[in-house]
């Protein structure tokens, strides 16, 4: 199997299963001198981490990182920065059942026509568990950014219920306070709610996230084939179950007319241009602007759920499934850790493009 790793300059390959005995990654192009131990992967890593509230999987992972090289007295090196981490809780015994099936709307018959082989117990690589290592990597490439780049994120819906709270009314105090990081405590009450009627039902419900990253320079990005709205599409999509993606006003700027949509500009008190609105989500032909870079995804329902679907076997005879185990009832919750990654290790390689090409200092200190 290829392409197990996204990256230019800052680039991260992960490898390991579901129901292997670890998981991991290999971060390669950090800069060295930068300081980084395993509490600063480990913030991360527990925000991700299964089994923290009845909303989520109850499989309970520690998800306890080991960096095993690229790092010296606590210092980066600028050697590739290998991370572990081991599963521990692993129940494949609950998908015996299911062996010679294929489950709707998971990866089983794609992977079964592409590669003649798959691994039923929990999806394999194409199972959520394998977004651990990405935090991990996320973790590293926050080191890169520095302080001056602060990425965060937030679940705004869950099935159709949206938050309906004003953007600069947002509490991001809230987000770590609640099991649904969303930024409105009474939005969060009414999702539990509904998340507990959907599980009785035995079934699923999908979610949208909202990630936003203040205090990226103008210039981050390059035209044409090498965009940074390109790349952090591309990374976003590439979080199970996301099935949509979009860039400030996104499909939403479908709707307006030219003259709604344009970000207008004036002098700024600092003597630099200032955006009046920001439908563009801080980028422009492919660069930053300077703005908050905003998107957001979508993320479709659970696939494992109790209620019978119709489905076929392996020797094509039709049948029925019910997916048993320990499932997310909205995969889209965990997603929100995931997500601020992902950006974070896109905009950490167009920080190192970026001064490759044009020069200047790096925000981490390298």
């Amino acid at each position: 199997m290829s392409h197990n790793g996204f990256g230019l300059l800052f680039r991260v390959t992960t490898f390991g299963e579901s129901h292997g005995p670890a998981i991991g990654c290999v971060v390669d192009g950090t800069p060295p001198r930068l300081p980084l131990d395993e509490a600063d992967l480990q913030r991360d890593l527990d925000r991700r981490r299964p089994g923290q509230s009845r909303h989520t999987t109850q499989r309970r992972e520690a998800d306890a990182a080991r960096i095993l090289s690229g790092v010296f007295d606590g210092l980066t090196t600028g050697t590739p920065i290998a991370v572990l981490i081991e599963n521990t809780d692993q129940r494949s015994k609950d998908y015996s059942d299911i062996a010679a099936k294929f489950r709707p709307g998971h990866a089983d018959y794609a992977y079964e026509a592409k590669y003649g082989i798959r691994d039923y117990r929990g999806g394999g690589r194409s199972s959520a568990r394998e977004t651990a290592c990405r935090v991990a990597a996320g973790a590293i490439a926050r080191k890169v950014l520095g302080a001056g780049v602060v990425v965060r994120a937030a679940l705004v819906q869950v099935g159709d219920d949206r938050l309906t709270v004003p953007r600069p009314d947002w509490d991001w105090a809230e987000v770590d306070r609640n099991p649904f990081f969303c930024p409105d405590a009474a939005t969060a009450a009414r999702w539990a709610e509904r998340l507990d009627a959907v599980r009785k039902a035995g079934s699923s419900v999908g979610a949208v996230v909202q990630v936003e990253a203040e205090g990226v320079p103008p210039g981050w990005g390059a035209p044409l084939y090498g965009k940074l709205d390109q790349d952090l599409c591309a990374a976003l999509m590439s979080i199970n179950a996301v099935k949509g993606v979009e860039i400030g006003a996104g499909f939403g700027a479908a709707a307006l007319t030219g003259v709604e949509n344009a970000d207008e500009m004036d002098p700024g008190p600092d003597g630099r241009p200032r955006f009046t609105s920001n439908h563009a989500g801080g980028i422009l032909g492919g660069i930053s602007t300077g703005q908050t870079v905003v998107a957001r995804f979508a993320v479709k329902p659970t696939s494992s759920i109790l209620t019978p679907r119709r489905t076929v076997d392996l020797e094509g005879a039709a049948t029925e499934i019910v997916t048993k185990g320990r499932h997310d009832p909205c995969v889209g919750i965990r997603a929100v850790p995931v997500a601020e990654a992902m950006v974070a290790c896109v905009l950490a390689d167009h920080a190192l493009r970026h001064r490759g090409q044009c020069g200047g200092p790096l925000f981490g200190g390298g």
